[in-house]
């Protein structure tokens, strides 16, 4: 039987805490044990599994000891079963396999034995037979050779006379041979030239360092060179990014850098670490969620404003409207929470899912919508004591949510290996997209067609899935434009360029790609030392910045 590895072994102790309502155990476990980069189908996994297995074990050991205890010819190690079987038959039924399969090897050692007994006598035959022929083949030779001889004496005067044209002849055949011969290509392939990226050298690259563990998060200012950073050390950081061009350069914590503990004293608590931020649209204030189930409100130069109690677990997502009036949060405590940023009241608290919220997303200022493990989505409005629409369709966790720049359509993505477009002048979903082959992580509006400042453009959504790749969808008709596989490991993060024309991702595989959305190809790449969860761009589009694992945040130039 093969050994059960500790990937799989997290992986069934997180479904079990999951199942039996330890959300936050769950969550501190899949954090911990990188349970996203086991690479496990969590949809092949039965609902009781750890129990299962535990319960199987039992049985098997009481089988091991006793199937076959008068037969001598058992393997010690009791290689006749699968731990699948194991998990899903019952004792009689793994009796039966193990005689059937018994019984088959005991068939196939006979065969086999039958075998070398008939390749033996065969090989005695041949051996036999081949001492005759050896005679015979010699005397035959001896002949040839002197028939040979004979024939090349004969030849001899005629090979002479040949000699003296044999010069004239091959000049003739090899300028025959070279004009038959088909020109060599020359140049690239139109394959090579289109996937040909150009290298972002680390010379072009500012690295940001201070934090001592994982960015999980970092966004640019919508007014002015900020951009603030979260991480998993219980700390954001707010930094000033010169507007000249970056380089090498470490830029530290001691300058041009405010950070925001999310603690008191000196020890770092897990328990604060920095899961989302966001900028009010004046980019005057940053709103931090942290996993203690605390928001936090900051001024740009790193002032703790105000401190929001009242989720009762860790916050997922954390979002301003575009006014600036309300702020929305999404917490694992299964509830979305309106606070009022005149009074830092909570406004209203919304309590529709039966799990954990996963993401928030504005439609306008007064009503948004969530995200569930609970596999729906809710359209929430201000005021209201009922969701205005529940969308259904998922078959696993939903992961992020967005509406389009008009707020007419939401789209979504989830552990199913779908995304969907909904709308709401209807219930079920206006598109199903189902390219994708593992979960998808997040999705992102292109900021084009109506409502943006690229109106022309046609309006495009980009999904970034842990099968490697992202996909590009045009909206209108509902149909995959360009499937882009240029990482090598789940993609964490997209962004559009704010001209709608570039396409930035980050992925495990430490790369940051730079992609032209009309061609579909990637024009630009930086490899990192670390994994990269998010990417952003600033509000010109000319710099952008990549959080990492290995503690950095790096910031670089666009130009085309």
């Amino acid at each position: 039987m093969g050994a059960i590895t500790s990937a799989e072994l997290n992986f069934l102790v997180f479904r079990y805490l999951q199942e039996s309502g330890f959300i936050h155990a769950a969550f501190t476990l899949g954090y911990e044990a990188g349970i996203h980069k086991g690479g496990i189908d969590g949809s092949a996994v039965p609902p009781g599994a750890l129990i299962a297995i535990v319960q199987k074990g039992l049985q098997y050991i009481e089988l091991e000891a006793n199937t076959d205890e008068n037969d001598e010819d058992v393997e010690k190690d009791f290689a006749l079963l699968e731990p699948l079987e194991i998990i899903t038959k019952d004792v009689e039924e793994l009796q039966q396999i193990v005689k059937k399969r018994k019984r088959e090897r005991l068939q196939s050692d006979r065969e086999k034995d039958k075998g070398k007994y008939q390749e033996c006598i065969q090989e005695h035959e041949r051996h036999a037979g081949s001492e005759r022929e050896r005679d015979r083949h010699d005397r035959e030779k001896e002949q040839e050779r002197e028939k040979a001889k004979a024939e090349r004496d004969r030849e001899q005067e005629k090979d002479k006379d040949k000699e003296k044209e044999k010069p004239h002849t091959d000049r003739v055949d090899k300028v025959k041979h070279e004009d038959d011969t088909p020109p060599a290509a020359g140049g690239p392939t139109p394959m090579d030239v289109g996937t040909t990226a150009h290298e972002i050298s680390n010379a072009d690259v500012t690295v940001l360092e201070g934090h001592s563990s994982e960015v999980f998060a970092c966004a640019w200012s919508p007014a002015g060179s900020l951009l603030a950073s979260g991480s998993g050390d219980s700390t954001a950081r707010i930094w000033t990014i010169p507007d000249g061009p970056c380089g090498s350069v470490s830029q530290s914590s001691s300058r041009g850098v405010h950070v925001l503990k999310h603690f008191k004293g000196r020890t770092n608590e897990k328990s604060k670490d920095v899961t989302t931020l966001d900028w009010n649209g004046e980019g005057t204030l940053l709103a931090t969620g942290s996993y203690d189930g605390q928001a936090r409100i900051w001024s740009r130069d790193g002032e703790l404003k105000q401190t929001l109690f009242k989720h009762k677990g860790p916050i997922f997502s954390l979002k301003w409207n575009k006014k600036g009036d309300f702020l929305l949060s999404g917490s694992v405590d299964k509830t979305a929470i309106v606070w009022d940023t005149k009074t830092w009241d909570c406004k209203q608290q919304f309590e529709f899912h039966s799990a954990p919220t996963l993401d928030v997303d504005w439609r306008n200022n007064n009503s948004f919508a969530t995200c569930s493990t609970d596999n729906m989505i809710y359209v929430c409005k201000i005021g209201d004591q009922r969701p205005v629409k529940a969308f259904s369709g998922h078959q696993s966790e939903v992961n992020a949510i967005k509406w389009d720049p008009t707020g007419s359509l939401l789209a979504s993505c989830s552990d199913d290996w779908t995304a969907k477009i909904w709308s709401m002048k209807q219930d079920k979903c206006v598109y199903d997209f189902k390219e994708h082959t593992k979960e998808i992580y997040t999705i992102r509006w292109s900021p084009t067609g109506p409502g943006t400042n690229n109106p022309n453009q046609q309006l495009l959504l980009a999904s970034a899935s842990f099968d490697s790749t992202i996909k590009l969808w045009e909206v209108e008709q509902g149909r995959l434009l360009y499937s882009l596989a240029g990482h090598r490991q789940p993609v964490y993060s997209v962004a559009f360029s704010p001209d709608g024309e570039y396409l930035a991702s980050g992925s495990l595989d430490q790369c940051l790609h730079i992609w032209s959305v009309k061609e579909g190809r990637i024009l630009k790449t930086y490899r990192g030392s670390g994994g990269i969860f998010e990417v952003c761009w600033n509000k010109e589009g000319s710099k952008i910045a990549a959080c990492f694992s290995n503690n950095t945040v790096c910031v670089m130039d666009f130009r085309m």
